[in-house]
């Protein structure tokens, strides 16, 4: 179980790191946002898997499809939280 979270918790670093790095920006946070980010595109992204009528992931679907799902998410959290100038 503990493992489990380990592993979640350096999956999502690493595919928000990657997500970040794929639209670069200013997206407030840092480390820990690149994780909860991950995490979160992981979800989005085995859904949309899912819903396009796919059964199970293997690991690289699963990997890609993560990636694109965080992507999508930064994209989402840059569009709320971008650049607001004082007028």
């Amino acid at each position: 179980m503990l493992w489990t979270i380990i592993v979640f918790i350096i999956f999502g670093f690493i595919v928000g790191l990657l997500a970040r790095w794929l639209v670069p920006g200013a997206v407030p946070g840092g480390v820990i946002t690149d994780i909860i980010v991950g995490i979160a595109g992981s979800l989005v992204g085995g859904w949309i898997y899912r819903h396009f009528g796919h059964g199970g992931l293997t690991p690289l679907w699963g990997f890609i499809y993560a990636l694109i799902g965080a992507v999508v998410l930064l994209l989402i959290l840059r569009a709320f939280t971008g650049r607001r100038t004082v007028v």
